[in-house]
Protein backbone atom coordinates (compact mmCIF):
# COMPACT_ATOMS: atom_id res chain seq x y z
CA UNK A 1 0.00 0.00 0.00
CA UNK A 2 2.78 2.04 1.04
CA UNK A 3 4.77 1.91 -2.35
CA UNK A 4 1.76 2.12 -4.12
CA UNK A 5 0.98 5.93 -2.94
CA UNK A 6 4.36 7.46 -2.48
CA UNK A 7 4.66 8.25 -5.90
CA UNK A 8 1.02 9.87 -6.28
CA UNK A 9 2.23 12.35 -3.14
CA UNK A 10 5.78 12.47 -5.26
CA UNK A 11 3.52 14.36 -8.03
CA UNK A 12 1.77 16.07 -6.31
CA UNK A 13 4.26 17.84 -4.48
CA UNK A 14 6.11 18.35 -7.70
CA UNK A 15 3.29 19.88 -9.18
CA UNK A 16 3.21 22.11 -6.78
CA UNK A 17 6.63 22.88 -6.55
CA UNK A 18 6.47 23.93 -10.13
CA UNK A 19 3.41 25.89 -9.90
CA UNK A 20 4.65 28.30 -7.31
CA UNK A 21 7.96 28.98 -9.71
CA UNK A 22 5.51 30.24 -12.31
CA UNK A 23 4.10 32.32 -9.91
CA UNK A 24 6.85 34.28 -8.76
CA UNK A 25 7.57 34.96 -11.90
CA UNK A 26 4.41 36.73 -12.93
CA UNK A 27 4.32 40.56 -13.09
CA UNK A 28 2.00 42.33 -11.28
CA UNK A 29 1.86 45.25 -12.81
CA UNK A 30 0.62 43.26 -16.05
CA UNK A 31 -2.00 41.15 -14.24
CA UNK A 32 -5.15 42.53 -13.32
CA UNK A 33 -6.46 42.68 -9.77
CA UNK A 34 -9.90 42.75 -10.91
CA UNK A 35 -11.80 41.92 -13.82
CA UNK A 36 -15.61 42.74 -14.42
CA UNK A 37 -17.90 41.10 -17.32
CA UNK A 38 -20.78 43.15 -18.59
CA UNK A 39 -20.01 45.93 -16.35
CA UNK A 40 -22.83 48.66 -15.83
CA UNK A 41 -21.28 51.85 -13.51
CA UNK A 42 -22.99 55.11 -12.56
CA UNK A 43 -21.43 58.06 -11.30
CA UNK A 44 -22.98 60.84 -9.43
CA UNK A 45 -22.85 64.66 -7.89
CA UNK A 46 -24.68 65.63 -5.30
CA UNK A 47 -27.71 62.83 -5.86
CA UNK A 48 -27.97 63.45 -9.62
CA UNK A 49 -26.40 61.04 -12.25
CA UNK A 50 -23.25 62.73 -14.02
CA UNK A 51 -22.29 59.18 -16.13
CA UNK A 52 -22.90 56.11 -16.79
CA UNK A 53 -20.81 53.44 -17.94
CA UNK A 54 -21.39 49.56 -19.94
CA UNK A 55 -18.77 47.39 -20.90
CA UNK A 56 -18.37 43.87 -21.87
CA UNK A 57 -15.16 43.85 -19.91
CA UNK A 58 -13.27 45.59 -17.73
CA UNK A 59 -9.97 44.75 -15.99
CA UNK A 60 -7.93 46.68 -13.59
CA UNK A 61 -4.54 47.05 -12.36
CA UNK A 62 -3.20 48.68 -9.58
CA UNK A 63 0.67 49.92 -8.38
CA UNK A 64 1.92 52.34 -6.12
CA UNK A 65 1.68 55.51 -8.49
CA UNK A 66 -1.68 55.27 -10.34
CA UNK A 67 -4.96 52.91 -10.78
CA UNK A 68 -5.76 52.03 -14.40
CA UNK A 69 -8.87 49.91 -15.84
CA UNK A 70 -8.66 48.87 -19.92
CA UNK A 71 -11.90 47.93 -21.39
CA UNK A 72 -10.32 45.51 -24.26
CA UNK A 73 -13.77 44.88 -25.93
CA UNK A 74 -15.00 48.59 -25.91
CA UNK A 75 -17.17 50.65 -24.10
CA UNK A 76 -20.02 53.07 -24.10
CA UNK A 77 -20.48 55.91 -21.86
CA UNK A 78 -23.36 57.97 -21.49
CA UNK A 79 -23.02 61.62 -19.71
CA UNK A 80 -26.15 63.40 -18.43
CA UNK A 81 -26.55 67.25 -18.36
CA UNK A 82 -27.40 69.28 -14.98
CA UNK A 83 -30.74 68.99 -15.72
CA UNK A 84 -30.72 65.26 -16.11
CA UNK A 85 -31.25 64.37 -19.67
CA UNK A 86 -28.90 62.31 -21.84
CA UNK A 87 -26.13 64.80 -23.10
CA UNK A 88 -23.64 62.88 -24.85
CA UNK A 89 -22.75 59.32 -25.87
CA UNK A 90 -19.42 57.80 -26.56
CA UNK A 91 -19.01 54.31 -27.54
CA UNK A 92 -15.06 53.20 -28.90
CA UNK A 93 -13.52 49.54 -29.45
CA UNK A 94 -11.44 49.69 -26.32
CA UNK A 95 -10.50 52.40 -23.77
CA UNK A 96 -8.36 53.08 -21.14
CA UNK A 97 -9.00 55.36 -17.83
CA UNK A 98 -5.96 56.12 -15.42
CA UNK A 99 -6.02 57.63 -11.71
CA UNK A 100 -3.17 58.97 -10.71
CA UNK A 101 -2.44 58.70 -6.48
CA UNK A 102 0.11 61.26 -6.18
CA UNK A 103 -1.82 64.48 -7.93
CA UNK A 104 -5.16 62.63 -8.48
CA UNK A 105 -5.84 62.99 -12.40
CA UNK A 106 -7.83 61.24 -13.74
CA UNK A 107 -7.44 60.13 -17.93
CA UNK A 108 -9.31 58.81 -20.61
CA UNK A 109 -7.95 57.24 -23.68
CA UNK A 110 -10.28 55.72 -26.39
CA UNK A 111 -9.69 54.19 -29.12
CA UNK A 112 -10.42 52.33 -32.89
CA UNK A 113 -13.79 53.76 -34.14
CA UNK A 114 -14.76 56.39 -31.70
CA UNK A 115 -18.43 57.77 -32.29
CA UNK A 116 -18.84 60.98 -30.03
CA UNK A 117 -22.94 62.28 -30.47
CA UNK A 118 -23.84 65.58 -28.57
CA UNK A 119 -27.81 64.12 -28.33
CA UNK A 120 -29.80 67.10 -27.53
CA UNK A 121 -27.71 69.47 -30.51
CA UNK A 122 -27.69 66.30 -32.91
CA UNK A 123 -23.91 66.59 -33.88
CA UNK A 124 -21.80 63.60 -33.53
CA UNK A 125 -18.02 63.21 -33.94
CA UNK A 126 -16.02 60.44 -35.35
CA UNK A 127 -11.84 59.71 -34.65
CA UNK A 128 -10.24 57.34 -33.91
CA UNK A 129 -8.35 57.99 -31.08
CA UNK A 130 -9.66 60.57 -28.42
CA UNK A 131 -8.28 61.82 -24.81
CA UNK A 132 -10.46 63.39 -22.29
CA UNK A 133 -9.26 64.99 -19.54
CA UNK A 134 -11.57 64.65 -16.93
CA UNK A 135 -9.19 67.38 -14.82
CA UNK A 136 -9.98 70.16 -17.40
CA UNK A 137 -13.16 69.06 -18.71
CA UNK A 138 -11.72 68.75 -21.85
CA UNK A 139 -11.90 66.16 -25.12
CA UNK A 140 -8.84 66.33 -27.82
CA UNK A 141 -6.95 64.44 -30.00
CA UNK A 142 -4.77 65.31 -33.10
CA UNK A 143 -6.11 62.17 -35.78
CA UNK A 144 -8.03 62.57 -38.45
CA UNK A 145 -11.90 64.18 -37.56
CA UNK A 146 -15.39 63.99 -39.39
CA UNK A 147 -18.00 66.20 -37.79
CA UNK A 148 -21.82 65.87 -38.97
CA UNK A 149 -24.37 68.73 -37.55
CA UNK A 150 -27.67 69.84 -38.71
CA UNK A 151 -25.16 73.06 -39.91
CA UNK A 152 -23.67 70.88 -42.26
CA UNK A 153 -20.35 68.40 -42.25
CA UNK A 154 -16.52 69.09 -41.86
CA UNK A 155 -13.68 67.36 -41.30
CA UNK A 156 -10.30 67.91 -40.88
CA UNK A 157 -7.32 67.07 -38.23
CA UNK A 158 -6.90 67.33 -34.16
CA UNK A 159 -9.98 69.05 -32.08
CA UNK A 160 -10.51 70.28 -29.03
CA UNK A 161 -13.70 70.63 -27.20
CA UNK A 162 -15.32 70.52 -24.04
CA UNK A 163 -16.29 67.12 -22.71
CA UNK A 164 -19.98 67.39 -23.29
CA UNK A 165 -19.20 67.33 -26.82
CA UNK A 166 -21.05 71.14 -27.41
CA UNK A 167 -18.06 73.57 -28.25
CA UNK A 168 -15.87 71.40 -30.72
CA UNK A 169 -13.04 72.76 -32.97
CA UNK A 170 -11.15 71.07 -35.92
CA UNK A 171 -7.51 72.54 -35.43
CA UNK A 172 -6.87 72.28 -39.13
CA UNK A 173 -10.20 71.87 -41.48
CA UNK A 174 -9.72 70.88 -44.81
CA UNK A 175 -10.84 73.66 -47.47
CA UNK A 176 -14.02 72.10 -48.67
CA UNK A 177 -16.93 71.58 -45.77
CA UNK A 178 -21.01 71.71 -46.61
CA UNK A 179 -23.69 73.68 -45.36
CA UNK A 180 -26.95 72.37 -45.37
CA UNK A 181 -29.58 75.16 -45.10
CA UNK A 182 -32.45 74.90 -42.92
CA UNK A 183 -36.10 74.89 -42.68
CA UNK A 184 -37.61 77.93 -40.82
CA UNK A 185 -40.51 75.53 -39.90
CA UNK A 186 -38.43 72.70 -38.46
CA UNK A 187 -39.15 71.40 -35.31
CA UNK A 188 -36.54 69.66 -33.18
CA UNK A 189 -37.34 67.03 -30.80
CA UNK A 190 -35.18 65.03 -28.89
CA UNK A 191 -36.33 61.69 -29.18
CA UNK A 192 -33.55 60.30 -26.61
CA UNK A 193 -35.27 62.17 -23.67
CA UNK A 194 -38.51 62.98 -24.89
CA UNK A 195 -41.12 60.58 -22.74
CA UNK A 196 -44.74 61.74 -24.41
CA UNK A 197 -48.12 63.34 -23.11
CA UNK A 198 -48.96 62.48 -20.07
CA UNK A 199 -52.09 59.95 -19.96
CA UNK A 200 -55.42 60.88 -19.07
CA UNK A 201 -56.60 59.26 -15.33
Amino acid sequence: MMTATAPAVAFVVFSCGNNIEEAEKLDLNKTPVQTVDDMFTVQTKNGKLELRVEAPRMERFDNDTCTMETFPDGFRVYSYNDEGLLETVLSADKAMHQDNKKNYGEFWRADGNVIIQNVINRQTMETDTIYWNQFANEIYTDCYVKMYSPDGFMQGFGLRSDDKAENATILKPFNSYGVVEKDTTLIIIDSVNFIGPFLKK
